[in-house]
């Protein structure tokens, strides 16, 4: 409850804004081209979008709607993995029917409660869980629970004999929630590989039925039944499993043969290097669990250039290797932590392997660690696998009950709670959560950039530049710091020549900041008008965008390229030379020919007085419309479909037209 008075923050303003970006979400027009806008993954994660339309129709927005339905769907997440638990035990224990009450079937009811309970309360998912944007590793988690939770109940229905009603389970469960899962993130498609986790490491130990301690073969247990249901998991299981398996193999292979993202600062090999160090950082989060964490900031993450460089990578990916090998090799001794360990490296697969993400997100553990806390939970509660049930007629052997693992499930349960409740006071909090962020990441530019930036709004720069500085003499490269700094200094008053030569020195070497760039020029244009320091001028910034013309990542990424040419012609408009500002335009557009963009810069010309350069910049884009690239494959591409079912592009074009032509007229007859 504390943390839903927290900020957007990052990534949300990478998603939602598309809530207003084409105008309120009010009719059905704006609707599909919301719902289509999505860009992260090949389905754009559209099931994701239309979830925060339960929250808002339009942007800017209030914070709060947002995450308090993520709150609320992590609730119904952990209410699912109680159930989920609750069903996996009494396979354990030999019993999956509903209608047969295994012996120690209470306990099997409060090992589930307890282990969902573990998974719910800890601290590291109050980020997933506040971070609106994270909504959608929340609702792949949904679909998954609710998908493993269908699947085995059509397991169950084949068993009894019903085999139409089971197979349409199973292909609700494992077909139609997998599409779901996948619509609200990639990971989502996981659902089949870890499904055959269960089967393998769980189901299959325990597929030994006992009536009156005498065991049943397993044949009798299929019977005819056993056909079908392996030809239904071949087609929705390990035909779903071995495709992800080949993309990230085909991954790996372009990775290393044509290399990566120019925007990554590392190679492929060095990525699979680092991962398995990440993935033993995550895992002493999840049992070590603590109150603060880093949080959100991760880009100080030191990639790994040998298996002895960091001297912890080799020890990871031993530790790895022998988690995943001891935990398959006693799979029938310890199936539960065979299951958690597994059912966990599966999930981190795609997110953690050869698909050149970034390195670290605390996120990416909500999914695969659904079952981890599972079997603490049944040792607490005293649950044995396989436990034969008693005689009929007889009455259970009775066992003393200490009451030390109870109260060591008490404790744990209120240690969770007082960490997740101090971790969420400090989510509703974005000035101590960034300062705290800030000393737990010394070295990470995007945590001191973000402090700087709290100071900043807060009115004390001096303390900003303090704790720039220093990082910026170890990352010159790092353009956040430097525009950080530029603020802060500006602020105080007075820019020294050594902070110009740091903007100018970052501005020509960063990597691809992303939106960065064009946000921060944008705002310091608008601010020259109140000079806030001297050295914040028109040519200052002109020179600034030279440097960032030279700097070769830019220039191989056309986005950038397009940005500083674009903000190169805003300057120019800014200071009355229109003609200069109609070349920088029409250069941002043959960088990259974009309708959108064609339209922004004609509006802003009509808008600044010159509207016949502004229907000459669109004759430019109707003669270079052909070079117009072709969307990628996937949301992107049905998104241009769309607009093109809406004659979206060529009505807002000819409105455009119609404007600016009425402008000139009217310029025509009052300047003759």
């Amino acid at each position: 409850m504390p943390g839903l008075h927290g900020v957007f923050l990052f990534d949300d303003y990478g998603s939602l804004p598309a809530l207003g970006e084409t105008g309120p979400i009010n009719h059905w027009a704006t609707f599909w081209r919301y719902i289509t806008s999505g860009h992260a993954d090949p389905t754009g994660r559209s099931l994701a979008l239309l979830s925060f339309l339960l929250d808002a129709h339009d942007w800017p927005a209030s914070p709060l709607p947002f995450k308090r339905t993520n709150l609320l769907l992590h609730l119904l997440n952990g209410a699912l993995l109680a159930l989920l638990l609750r069903q996996l035990g009494r396979h354990l224990s030999g019993h999956p029917q509903e209608n047969a009450r295994p012996h120690n079937d209470t306990r099997i009811e409060m090992a589930a409660l307890l282990g969902a309970a573990f998974w719910l309360l800890h601290p590291l998912f109050v980020s997933t869980t506040l971070y609106i944007v994270q909504r959608e590793a929340i609702l792949p988690t949904t679909f998954t629970l609710i998908g493993l939770l269908w699947w085995l109940h059509g397991r169950r229905t084949i068993r009894q004999g019903y085999i139409a009603q089971g197979l349409i389970w199973i292909i609700a469960g494992l077909g139609a929630c997998t599409l779901l899962a996948l619509l609200s993130k990639a990971n989502g498609i996981l659902l089949p590989a870890q499904a055959m986790v269960v089967e393998y490491v769980l189901l299959r130990n325990a597929g030994t039925a006992t009536t009156a301690g005498v065991a049943l073969p397993t044949s009798n247990v299929y019977r005819r039944d056993q056909v079908a249901y392996r030809s239904i998991m071949l087609l929705f299981g390990w035909l779903p499993a071995a495709v992800v398996a080949a993309y990230l193999l085909y991954e790996g292979w372009s990775g290393f043969t044509h290399g990566i993202s120019s925007i990554r600062p590392w190679t492929l090999g060095q990525r699979l290097l680092t991962e398995p160090r990440v993935l033993m950082d995550y895992l002493t989060l999840l049992w070590l669990p603590r109150p603060f964490t880093p949080g959100l900031f991760n880009d100080q993450i030191q990639a790994s250039t040998s298996l002895w460089a960091p001297i912890t990578t080799l020890p990871a990916l031993c530790a790895i290797a022998v988690l995943i090998v001891t935990s398959w090799r006693l799979r029938r001794r310890w199936p539960a932590w065979a299951a958690a360990i597994l059912f966990y490296f599966v999930g981190q697969s795609l997110e953690s392997s050869t698909v050149a993400l970034e390195l670290y997100f605390e996120h990416r553990n909500y999914l695969p660690a659904i079952l981890m806390f599972w079997p603490l939970a049944l040792w607490l509660c005293d649950v044995s696998p396989l436990a034969p049930q008693t005689v009929e007629g007889t009455r259970p052997r009775l066992v003393t009950q200490s009451f030390a693992k109870p109260a060591l499930a008490a404790l744990i349960l209120l240690g969770l709670g007082v960490m997740t409740h101090a971790r969420a006071e400090l989510w509703g909090d974005s000035r101590d959560q960034a300062l705290l962020w800030a000393r737990l990441n010394p070295d990470s530019p995007r945590a001191q950039a973000y402090a700087a930036d709290v100071e900043l709004a807060g009115g004390r720069p001096s303390l900003a530049i303090a704790a720039l500085q220093p990082l910026l003499a170890k990352h010159p490269d790092q353009l956040q710091l430097a525009l950080s700094l530029f603020d802060a200094e500006c602020q105080l008053g007075q820019i020294d020549t050594n902070a110009l030569q740091v903007t100018r020195l970052a501005l020509s070497t960063a990597r691809d900041p992303g939106t960065l760039l064009a946000n921060w020029f944008d705002r310091a244009m608008d601010q020259v008008a109140a000079r806030p320091c001297p050295q914040l001028t028109y040519d200052t910034l002109g020179n600034l965008l030279d440097a960032a013309l030279i700097n070769p990542y830019f220039a191989a990424t056309p986005g950038r390229k397009q940005d500083i040419y674009f903000l190169k012609g805003r300057l120019a408009l800014i200071q009355g030379d229109a003609q200069t500002a109609l070349n920088d335009f029409n250069q941002a557009l043959d960088v990259q020919v974009r309708a959108s963009a064609a339209l922004e810069q004609a509006a802003m010309l009509g808008a600044a007085g010159y509207p016949a350069l502004g229907l000459a910049h669109l004759d430019h884009y109707d003669a270079e419309r052909d070079r117009e690239a072709q969307p990628d494959f996937g949301m992107p591409r049905l998104h241009a479909w769309v607009l093109q079912r809406q004659q979206y592009w060529p009505r807002e074009m000819a409105h455009l037209r119609v404007t600016l032509q009425r402008d000139a007229t009217r310029q025509a007859i009052s300047h003759p």
